[in-house]
């Protein structure tokens, strides 16, 4: 398979004409929709060969939408969707999920663990029971914490050694804080176990978006390739969330700046192959 293959692992679409974000609310640069038509030409203009399309709220039916988007634009290679961890018909849903039009595209699943109340929410047993059965269809999944819930993270890491589990945005560090631990402590025990990589996105949000230099981030990105290596890192725009702080084409080149010092294979490994491996991504 070629090396040399692009893929943003990481973006976000939605159409407010069919469904609210709430979690956009007080946020005027994302009340509005975001359309794969806004975002192919920066895919183009950034020569990315392909994308994963991750989910946004907790909605079954927009996990459908986005298998149908995927089934529809070629450069879509993968799903990352939502379905409820803890319902009983959970297989079910799976099952019926990857029957619909492109389903084949569904290799992942992601659940916002940061928003619930209890911090140990994926470590209890109805989700630690759900995450088996999602290890069974041989899907990956997402882990959407900050550093308060990474400690229920990394039992729900040990309890299944053969899910692929992808740890986004770094774990959400406080960067705009200019605080690392106990965030630099987790990632070192987190790396511990081989069924983790994590998603190198969402970096510039978590620092000022207004205000960051790239000297903000290094520490963050030192740390985690100190602690997981390169080939356990998966470039993701976060786009359009991104659009906060940078555009597109900036937080592609940042991402570049951090990591210039990686030769070619590390920097293909992050920017696209270890995408391909991780989600068994079709990219044929």
């Amino acid at each position: 398979m070629n090396k040399s293959l692009r893929v943003d692992a990481h973006h976000h679409v939605w159409d407010l004409s069919v469904r609210d974000q709430p979690w956009t609310d007080g946020i005027p640069l994302l009340c509005r929709s975001f359309s794969m038509f806004e975002l192919t030409p920066l895919l183009q203009a950034n020569a990315i060969d392909a994308t994963i399309v991750v989910q946004a709220i907790h909605s079954a039916e927009e996990t459908s939408e986005l298998l149908a988007l995927a089934h529809e634009s070629p450069v879509i290679a993968g799903v990352v969707g939502w379905t409820d961890l803890r319902a009983p018909d959970l297989s079910d849903n799976l099952s019926l999920l990857k029957e619909l039009p492109g389903g084949d595209c569904l290799v992942g699943i992601r659940h916002a663990a940061q928003d619930e109340e209890d911090d140990s929410w994926l470590s209890r047993p109805q989700v630690i029971a759900g995450l088996g059965k999602v290890e069974s269809l041989g899907l990956t999944y997402d882990l959407l914490v900050r550093h308060r819930q990474i400690p229920s993270a990394i039992e729900a890491v040990k309890s299944l050694p053969d899910l692929r589990f992808v740890l986004d945005h770094f774990g959400k560090p406080a960067i705009a804080a200019g605080e690392i631990e106990p965030w630099r402590a987790q990632m070192f025990e987190l790396a511990r176990y081989e069924n983790v990589v994590v998603k190198f996105s969402g970096l510039i949000t978590e620092a000022d978006p207004e205000h960051w230099r790239v000297s903000d981030l290094r520490p963050y990105v030192d740390v985690v390739l100190s602690a997981f290596g390169p080939q356990r890192l998966i470039f993701g725009s976060d786009w359009p969330v991104c659009t906060l702080g940078a555009s597109y084409d900036q937080v592609i080149n940042t991402a570049g700046e951090l990591v210039a010092d990686l030769n070619t294979e590390e920097k293909d490994s992050l920017f696209g192959q270890t995408a391909i491996n991780w989600y068994a991504l079709d990219v044929s």
